[in-house]
C-alpha cells in the first residue's frame, strides 16, 4: 500500500486505534505542563481549513471502500479553531465518510469556555459529538503546581458546556500527580469535581516521571516526592471510595496502571473495585511486590496470574537477585521499570 498523502499527527487516545485521524491542529496550545514532553519544540497551530478538507478527501482516495464509524480530530485541541471553521472541517468529514457515527477531539477547558453554549450545540449537531478532557486532577494547588493554566471552575464549566451541547466526554486522570506532598488534596478534590462533573468515563493513569522533564528537575530537587507503587494503589482506592455521584465508565486500561482489571462501570462496579484492591493490599509485602515487579517485566496483567506457579517462581528468582544485589532500592527499581512505560 502507498504511504498516505495526508497529515497524521503524533496522539490519538487509545480507544481510537481504529479510527480515522483527521489533523486540525498541530501541537498543544499550552504545551507548558510540567510532566509533558509530547509536542516539545513544536509550536502550536491551527491548520488551514482547505488543506485539512483536502486531507480529508485523501483519506477518503487513500482508504477506497473502507468505512470508519468513528474518527479522531488530531492533534491537542481542535476547539482552539474557529467555529465556522471547524463546522466547514465536520461537514466535510460526514460528505466523505457518511458512515460515521462519532467524532471526537481532545478539548482544553480555556478553548472550550471561549466558545458560547450555541457554538457548542452547533459543532456537536455537526458531528463533534465526544469530548476528551485531559483534567488530571481536580486540586487548584496540583494544577499549579503541574503548571496546566486550567483550573477546577474552568474545566467545570467546560464539562457542563459540552454536556449541555450533547457531547459524551471521557475524562483523564493521573494517580500519583500530586506527590506525596499534595497526596490528600489531589484525591479527595478530583473526587469532588469528578462527581460534579459526571463524566460518561473516567480514564485513569499512574504517573510515572518522564526524563528530562520539569517534574523530572522538581524530583531531583527534592520539590516533589513521587508516590510508591503501592501508594498509588492507595490513593486510587481513596478515589474510588468516593465517587459517590459518577454512572459512568471507569478504565485502566493504559499498561502504566498496575491493576488494569479495574474496569468496569460506576457505581455497579464499585465494590469489585475496592475488593479487588484489598485483596492486593492483604497481601505479604513479598507477594506485592513478586505482582508488581512481574507486572513491570511483563509475566502479569491481573493478579490471577499469579496462581501460575512457572510464573510466580520465575518472577521471585528475579525479585531475590534484584534484592540481593541491590538492597532497600525495590521502589527505585519500580520507579525506573514504570518510566520505561511511557
Amino acid at each position: 500500500m502507498a504511504l498516505p498523502n495526508f497529515q497524521q499527527g503524533p496522539i490519538r487516545p487509545p480507544s481510537e486505534a481504529n479510527s480515522l485521524l483527521t489533523r486540525t491542529t498541530q501541537g498543544c496550545p499550552w504545551n507548558k505542563c510540567n510532566f509533558c514532553t509530547l509536542f516539545e519544540g513544536m509550536s502550536f497551530s491551527v491548520r488551514p481549513v482547505e488543506e485539512i478538507k483536502n486531507d480529508i478527501w485523501a483519506a477518503k482516495s487513500f482508504y477506497k471502500s473502507r468505512q470508519f464509524e468513528t474518527c479522531f480530530l488530531q492533534d491537542g485541541d481542535s476547539f482552539a479553531m474557529d467555529t465556522e471553521d471547524l463546522l466547514d472541517v465536520l461537514k466535510t468529514l460526514k460528505e466523505a465518510f457518511p458512515e460515521l457515527k462519532q467524532i471526537s477531539s481532545y478539548g482544553r477547558a480555556q478553548s472550550m469556555t471561549k466558545k458560547s453554549p450555541e457554538e457548542m450545540k452547533a459543532i456537536c449537531d455537526a458531528g463533534l459529538n465526544m469530548l476528551y478532557c485531559g483534567m488530571e486532577s481536580g486540586s487548584l494547588d496540583v494544577l499549579k503546581k503541574m503548571k496546566k493554566g486550567i483550573t477546577p471552575k474552568s474545566i467545570l464549566k467546560s464539562a457542563e458546556y459540552a454536556k449541555q451541547a450533547g457531547m459524551k466526554m471521557m475524562t483523564f486522570i493521573i494517580i500519583g500527580l500530586g506527590g506525596k506532598e499534595l497526596s490528600d488534596s489531589h484525591v479527595t478534590e478530583t473526587a469532588q469535581l469528578l462527581n460534579q462533573i459526571n463524566p460518561d468515563e473516567i480514564r485513569v493513569l499512574s504517573l510515572a516521571v518522564k526524563p528530562g522533564t520539569e517534574l523530572d528537575q522538581m524530583v531531583q530537587d527534592g520539590n516533589f516526592t513521587p508516590l510508591t507503587e503501592l501508594e498509588m494503589v492507595q490513593e486510587q482506592r481513596k478515589l474510588i471510595s468516593m465517587l459517590n455521584e459518577v454512572n459512568g465508565s471507569y478504565g485502566n486500561f493504559h499498561s502504566i496502571n498496575l491493576l488494569m482489571e479495574l474496569n468496569g462501570s460506576l457505581p455497579q462496579d464499585k465494590e469489585y473495585f475496592l475488593n479487588t484492591i484489598d485483596r492486593f493490599l492483604s497481601m505479604s509485602s513479598n507477594q506485592q511486590n513478586n505482582f508488581m515487579l512481574g507486572r513491570r517485566i511483563n509475566y502479569y496483567t491481573k493478579l490471577d496470574d499469579m496462581s501460575n506457579q512457572l510464573f510466580f517462581d520465575s518472577v521471585q528468582h528475579e525479585l531475590t537477585r534484584f534484592t540481593e544485589s541491590s538492597p532497600g532500592k525495590l521502589d527505585e527499581l519500580f520507579y525506573q521499570l514504570r518510566q520505561r512505560m511511557i
